[in-house]
């Protein structure tokens, strides 16, 4: 039981010595990488810092290519973080929109742009078509039959999507 401990307590440190190597090395490279990519220093540090954080998640091997393996997770935190940008974007646009008492608390708008967040990322594991669908349902509200005919699929199709959508939905909760 010891030497099991032990052994997971060196794998740690040394994982975590890679991570600091690699954060030594190549942090200002990454940093100027995603500065060329964003208006913001703010934004290019803090999606930095979130590339080396999401790496100390991971069992890692050897990394034979660090500025390829650190493009590739920067890469998916910086299409992940223009999703929420485009994603409050609209959200404020709506927002501006509201007459002045509907418009929520900071501490609302907080949680519904969360929630939202996470309703993205459900609907971004579903295949296009029960995307479509659940989409329209929800949000446009049309009839099952309606989206059938607009996408010219049988009614069926369109409740086996939304079952799919639904089935996701409550997985991720």
């Amino acid at each position: 039981m010891y030497l099991i401990i032990t052994c997971k307590i060196l794998i740690y440190i040394m994982a975590h010595q890679t991570t600091e190597l690699l954060y030594r090395e190549h942090h200002s490279w990454l940093y100027q990488w995603l500065r060329q990519r964003l208006a913001s220093e703010y934004e290019a540090e803090d999606l930095a810092h979130d590339t080396f954080t999401r790496i100390l998640t991971r069992r890692q091997e050897s990394i034979h290519n660090p500025r390829a393996y650190l493009t590739t997770i920067a890469k998916g935190i910086l299409v992940n973080w223009y999703q929420r940008q485009s994603l409050e974007k609209a959200y404020l646009d709506a927002l501006s929109q509201l007459p002045e008492p509907e418009i929520p608390s900071e501490d609302h708008r907080y949680i519904i742009l969360e929630s939202l967040h996470k309703i993205d990322i459900i609907l971004d594991t579903l295949p296009d078509r029960a995307k479509q669908v659940f989409l329209l349902a929800q949000i446009e509200g049309l009839k099952y039959e309606t989206i059938a005919h607009r996408l010219e699929v049988s009614l069926i199709t369109v409740k086996r999507d939304m079952k799919k959508a639904f089935t996701q939905c409550l997985l991720m909760m």
